[in-house]
């Protein structure tokens, strides 16, 4: 969930295969990446999420299908789209990367890079409450925004107590059995992919500020 009042408010669920070790929130890259905090995998050493907070930047990094069929050797990871763009360096392509959509939050407003193996395009978030997954921005071909959408924008205000109203509904998703496609909390099994979710974290961007908190969930795709 994006909302693009001020200050811009975000509510981001992980999905991962529960077996693939990664670190909290933190700030694991301090040679590299001074200054910047974001949640790590083990494996591959890059992040889903990361943000700078001095700078108001924050990056949110969602898969995304091919279009084209990509050589088996020689993909570079993703894992290092969110730390570059924190730091000030947005992907260009072409790129020999699988298929992405990259999220750019800063105090001016918000972005979506989206790469599917053949071009890069980049969507302006327009002012509003908006969702995003695996395809396009509020895109009802995904299933959790064709059903949730509508009752994050009930649930908008711009107001402080926003993001608990978001939570609310995040709850209210959880009901759905976690193998239902429009569930938002959910296990992607059923569905061909190993993972699950995992966590979930809310943040603030501003001119001013920016916080950001992480919320592992106890088991993998069981709200409590």
């Amino acid at each position: 969930m994006i909302d693009l009042s001020q200050p811009t408010r975000l509510l981001a669920v992980r999905d991962e295969d529960p077996e693939r070790e990664w670190d909290d929130l933190g700030e694991w890259w301090p040679e590299q990446y001074p200054g910047v905090i974001g949640i790590r995998d083990r494996r591959a050493g890059g992040a889903w999420l990361a943000a700078d907070i001095e700078a108001r930047r924050l990056a949110v990094l969602l898969n995304r299908a091919d279009v084209v069929d990509l050589p088996a050797e020689g993909v570079a990871s993703r894992g290092s789209l969110a730390l570059e763009s924190v730091a000030g360096r947005s992907p260009s392509g072409p790129l020999a990367m699988h298929g992405f959509n990259l999220l750019e939050v800063d105090a001016d407003g918000a972005r979506v890079l989206s790469w599917d193996g053949a071009a890069l395009r980049e969507t302006t978030v327009p002012p509003g409450v908006h969702m995003i997954a695996h395809d396009d921005l509020d895109d009802p071909r995904t299933a959790r925004i064709d059903a949730w959408l509508p009752a994050f924008r009930d649930a908008a205000g711009g107001d402080h107590d926003e993001l608990d109203r978001w939570l609310d509904v995040l709850a209210e998703s959880a009901a759905l059995d976690k193998d239902d496609d429009r569930a938002i909390i959910r296990d992607n099994h059923v569905h061909g992919y190993p993972t699950m979710s995992l966590l979930y974290c809310v943040a603030e961007v501003s001119a001013a500020n920016m916080e950001i908190h992480s919320h592992p969930l106890a088991q993998p795709a069981e709200w409590s």
